[in-house]
């Protein structure tokens, strides 16, 4: 499939670390700096491509994380997609921007 000429948007639901940690998903794999998400609408994903896509979150809309990394399949339920923090990040943002 070619790119798309308009930007896209996905909805999707932040998981619980823990779970995302579990034997059944990514097995100890996601770091404190990691968030794992899932499209709310079945089957939604992230496309090949897609990563450094912001992650955006909040009544008053912020980058959350930047799309990091899925598994081949990436509507696979059991390896969702994870971004990497910008929250956790923030001081070597800043500092890396300065």
């Amino acid at each position: 499939r070619g790119r798309s000429p308009t930007l896209q948007e996905l909805e999707v639901t932040v998981m619980d670390a823990r779970m995302c940690n579990n034997s059944r998903f990514w097995d100890g794999g996601i770091a404190p700096t990691m968030i794992c998400f899932q499209g709310q609408q079945r089957g939604s994903a992230p496309a090949k491509g897609d990563s450094g896509s912001p992650l955006v979150c909040g009544k008053r809309p912020a980058v959350a994380g930047v799309m990091s990394f899925s598994s081949p399949d990436a509507t696979d339920p059991f390896k969702p997609p994870v971004a990497t923090s910008t929250v956790k990040n923030k001081k070597w943002i800043r500092k890396t921007l300065r």
